[in-house]
């Protein structure tokens, strides 16, 4: 099992152990445990192997005997059993916007309820607004959340999520009474996924923004209308948040609520070291009531006031970005006007929507100076995929295209090949030869154990015609899980064979993952960063990619497509 489902294990140990109404020492320990794997940076197996796992700090000896056994995907007897001692409905009930464990135990050991059908009878029959901590408000929002709690527990890409958020954005801008506005929370992070949204904004005169805010269009529910915050449902069903704090403490609210926890816990501790107290109000000095400063401008302020260099909202997440500002080591990451080209795309040779000139034309008006096109192979019948002859034929037309002086911007040859079930690729060598470059991806087995699919993945890297392996894992965002590769032995190959490692950019793909992009290009791994276009509008999804590089503390150095379009070109004639 690797670190992240253990990781979720852990997490879930300690949810189901305050349902159960457990030693809070104990609940915290398995919370610590979850974190420490969460931000470890070595590999998990090495450290087990070596012994040195209960040398991590927040991984005492219970846990690492679990951990070890978890790792070994061997039975947790201690997690089934703790499982199966809870009441089934209970952990659906968590599910239930704002209910969480502890008033669960409430609410059961009060009241005897086991599943949501009891809870929605409790609240109606007026037993839970009589006890003490709910009341008839919280009661309306249980029977609210019930209602809606498919919708309300969907998570949303981060794509659709600053769609809906970015309109928003602008017209709290617009009204005369907001000074300053910004989106928080994992948007602002970039993270893939979304939860829901958070708007801060800077006023004196909140009311008139809160008016507007309820008042949006496709709001199907608004949860909360108060003075200086307000939340609501809109009919997708993704959820937002707006606070409005007075002006001087904007700076202080936006980076709390964009900060990840284990980020937010770094910076109070590092305030707490140097003599302030800082929370969303502000930065107190030494616990006084005042304020140890009136106000600041930016966050970047805020950071230099704690001797910190700037960390960017991607790097928020508690994975070592604080050691690094202090020490002056933070990156220079990428950004998306680096882009000089991009190599995974389709055209309607196979089930792209667009010729080769109208891909080219829309690359070159991106100010791109090169681009690749990479159709489908034959085995991927469902996308019309190429067999040899149209390969040739497909060569052929990106040449005359590349003479036809229509174009400032040149066009590689290449193709997305399939990676078959024992890992031979679905072309015919001789005419992989004769493209400019071959991206090789999964389509298909994916059901094949972790030790297969990395042989499966690591003998097409072998192949002395690859040049970069396409969206690693096989993961759709919200719809399909990973399938099992070790990613560490995939890395060390792709390093080991010269070839590149794609960041696909799509939406709802962005897979390799972020986490693993730091410590793979610590190690010399390239990344291009390619959208995945079947059409010349898919062009636009570089953006989601370079945040998902940002995240993983990628420069220019390690994304190929900022290289020159020189530099490119002896790459490719070279591997």
């Amino acid at each position: 099992m690797d670190k992240g489902a253990i990781s979720d294990i852990l997490g879930e140990i300690a949810t189901l152990l305050e349902l159960r109404g457990d030693n809070p020492f104990k609940i915290r320990a398995y919370q610590s445990g979850q974190r420490a794997l969460d931000t470890l940076d070595e590999d998990l197996g090495t450290l087990i192997d070596e012994k040195r796992l209960g040398d991590v700090k927040g991984i005492g000896k219970a846990l690492t005997d679990k951990i070890i056994t978890l790792h070994a995907d061997e039975p947790l007897p201690f997690f089934d059993e703790l499982k199966a001692s809870i009441v089934p409905g209970l952990i659906e009930m968590l599910e239930i916007p704002g209910l969480g464990a502890k008033k669960i135990k409430k609410l059961h050991d009060a009241l005897k309820i086991a599943t949501i059908d009891d809870l929605t009878r409790v609240c109606e029959s007026g037993e839970v607004a009589e006890l003490a901590g709910f009341g008839a408000k919280s009661v309306e929002k249980i029977l609210s959340g019930i209602k809606n709690r498919e919708a309300y527990s969907k998570r949303h890409l981060w794509w659709a999520a600053n769609e809906t958020a970015q309109p928003i954005l602008e017209g709290l801008r617009s009204l005369p009474q907001v000074e300053r506005a910004e989106a928080a929370g994992s948007l602002r992070r970039k993270m893939e996924t979304v939860g829901d949204l958070d708007f801060i904004a800077a006023s004196n005169d909140p009311e008139p923004i809160m008016d507007w805010f309820v008042g949006l269009p496709d709001v199907q529910e608004v949860t909360g209308h108060g003075k200086t915050k307000s939340s609501l449902r809109f009919e997708s069903g993704m959820q937002a948040d707006l606070r409005v704090v007075p002006p001087e403490q904007f700076v202080f609210a936006l980076h709390h609520f964009t900060g990840s926890k284990d980020h937010n816990v770094a910076m109070r501790s590092r305030a707490l070291s140097l003599g302030y107290s800082l929370s969303e109000w502000g930065l107190r000095k030494d616990d006084r009531e005042e304020m140890a400063v009136d106000s600041i401008d930016d966050e970047e302020q805020l950071f230099k006031l704690l001797n910190l260099h700037f960390v960017t909202p991607e790097l928020r997440e508690g994975l070592g970005e604080i050691e690094a500002a202090e020490a002056g080591e933070l990156p220079e990451l990428v950004e998306v006007d680096q882009l000089k080209g991009v190599f995974h795309n389709h055209t309607h040779a196979s089930d792209g929507e667009n010729s080769i000139e109208e891909m080219t034309q829309a690359a070159q008006d991106l100010g791109w100076d090169y681009i690749g096109l990479a159709d489908h192979s034959k085995a991927s019948f469902q996308a019309n995929g190429l067999d040899e002859a149209r390969v040739e034929e497909q060569i052929k037309k990106i040449a005359a295209v590349n003479t036809s002086g229509k174009f400032d911007c040149h066009v590689f040859s290449g193709i997305e090949c399939d990676i078959l079930k024992d890992g031979s690729l679905d072309l015919a060598d001789e005419t992989l030869e004769k493209l400019d470059y071959v991206v090789v991806s999964v389509h298909s087995s994916f059901t094949l154990s972790e030790e297969e699919m990395t042989a499966r993945i690591i003998r097409a890297i072998e192949h002395p015609c690859t040049t970069m392996l396409g969206h690693l894992t096989g993961r759709l965002l919200l719809k399909r899980e990973p399938y099992k590769v070790n990613f560490e032995k995939v890395i060390d190959a792709a390093i080991a064979n010269n070839v590149i490692i794609e960041m696909n950019a799509h939406p709802w793909r962005l897979d390799m993952d972020w986490r693993h992009w730091r410590k793979a290009a610590g190690k010399g791994l390239l990344t291009s960063v390619n959208p995945d276009a079947h059409s010349v509008s898919g062009y636009k999804y570089v953006a989601a990619g370079i945040n998902a590089c940002r995240k993983g503390w990628l420069t220019a150095d390690s994304v190929f497509n900022t290289w020159s379009i020189e530099k490119v070109r002896a790459y490719l004639e070279k591997s």
